[in-house]
C-alpha cells in the first residue's frame, strides 16, 4: 500500500509518502555476499550497515514494516540577489523553521537561487548575434540575442525547430535553451544561466551546513528539465554532494536470487523530482526543501551529479 499525504505547516508545505512493504521471505543470513558485486552494498556489508533500510532488497524479512519518505518545503526565503551569501540565508531559514538537520537529510536547493547568488545573470543587450545565432533564430523564432547566449553555454546544437532549441550544455546536459531562464528574474532584459559548477556549489553549501548544524546533510541543486518522448517537466539534479547521485545496484540480488545486471538508480533525479512537488514551478516562492527517509544505502558511496550525464559515445539515438 502506498499513501501520499500533503499538509500545510507553519514553515512550509510537506508531502509524506508512506509505503507498507510486504514480507517476501529470505534473511540476511541467506545472502551470499560473495555474489554481490555492487560497491555500495559491499561497503554496507563491511561497515555493518547491511541491516539498514538501504539493504531491504537483500534482507527483506527484517524490514517488512512501513517506510516513510517526507518532503518539506521551507518558507521565508527572501529574493536572492547577486553576491548574497546563500548559505547564511538558508541556514537562517532552516533555523527559523525549527528544523535540526541530520546527516541522513537531503537539502534540495532550486538552481535559480544558486545562480542568482553566484551572479549568473546576462544582459540580452550585451549579446551580439553571430551568423550561426541568426540562422538558428530564423528557424526557432527566438530572439537572436537569446540564441547567442544559448550558444555560449552549449557544446553542440542537438535540435532546432519552431519554438524549440535543444542543445548539449557544456556540462553535458541535453536541455532546451541550455537551461537559460527568464522566469522569476524581475528584469525583462536579463536572463539567468545555470551555475558554472553545480557539483562544487553543492559541496560548498554542504560544508557551510555542516559548520552550522554539526551534521553533514546531503545537498542537491535541482532544476526542471523536459524529457524525450514525455510531456511536461520534472525535477533533475544538477549538483550533488554527500549522496550517490547514481546508485549502482548491479550485482544485488532480486527477490528470487537473480543478480541485477543493469540497474542503476538515478537517486539525485528522483529526490529532485520529489522535491519539485513542494518547491513548485511558478510563483510558489519556496526554493528549498528538506527530504527525509531516503534509503541509507544511497549515502554509502557519494558521487556528483555529473555521474548522471550519459556519455555522448553511448547515445544510441543519434
Amino acid at each position: 500500500m502506498i499513501e501520499i499525504r500533503m499538509r500545510i505547516l507553519p514553515f512550509g508545505l510537506q508531502v509524506i509518502v508512506h509505503c507498507e512493504r510486504a514480507s517476501v521471505g529470505g534473511s540476511a543470513d541467506s545472502v551470499n555476499w560473495n555474489r554481490i558485486r555492487n560497491p555500495v552494498l559491499k561497503r554496507l556489508q563491511v561497515s555493518g550497515l547491511g541491516e539498514t533500510l538501504g539493504d531491504v532488497m537483500t534482507n527483506p524479512d527484517d524490514h517488512a514494516g512501513p517506510v516513510t519518505l517526507s518532503v518539506t518545503a521551507l518558507a521565508g526565503v527572501p529574493e536572492i540577489r547577486a553576491g548574497d551569501d546563500l548559505a547564511v540565508i538558508l541556514i537562517g531559514v532552516v533555523r527559523a523553521a525549527g528544523v535540526r538537520l541530520a546527516a541522513t537529510d537531503i537539502v534540495v536547493v532550486a538552481q535559480k537561487i544558486v545562480s542568482k547568488a553566484e551572479g549568473r545573470f546576462a544582459e540580452l543587450s550585451n549579446a551580439v548575434p553571430s551568423a550561426r545565432a541568426l540562422e538558428l533564430a530564423a528557424v526557432c523564432g527566438k530572439d537572436p540575442r537569446f540564441v547567442e547566449l544559448v550558444l555560449g553555454e552549449a557544446s553542440e546544437v542537438v535540435r532546432c525547430a519552431k519554438d524549440v532549441l535543444i542543445v548539449r550544455h557544456r556540462l553535458g546536459f541535453v536541455v532546451a535553451n541550455a537551461g537559460i531562464d527568464q522566469s522569476n528574474i524581475g528584469h525583462a532584459g536579463q536572463v539567468l544561466l545555470l551555475p558554472e559548477h553545480p557539483d562544487a556549489s553543492a559541496e560548498v553549501l554542504r560544508g557551510r551546513f555542516t559548520e552550522a548544524f554539526g551534521a553533514a546533510p546531503a545537498v542537491i541543486i535541482s532544476d526542471s528539465f523536459g524529457r524525450p518522448w514525455r510531456q511536461g517537466v520534472t525535477g533533475v539534479a544538477l549538483g550533488c554532494a554527500g549522496i550517490g547521485a547514481l546508485w549502482d545496484r548491479r550485482g544485488e540480488l532480486d527477490r528470487h536470487g537473480r543478480p541485477l545486471l543493469v540497474t542503476q538508480v538515478a537517486i539525485g533525479d528522483a529526490v529532485a523530482a520529489a522535491a519539485a512537488l513542494v518547491i513548485g514551478e511558478a510563483a510558489e516562492g519556496r526554493p528549498v526543501a528538506i527530504v527525509r527517509g531516503v534509503p541509507a544505502a544511497a549515502f554509502a558511496a557519494p558521487c556528483p551529479a555529473a555521474e548522471l550525464v550519459r556519455p555522448a559515445a553511448t547515445d544510441l539515438f543519434r
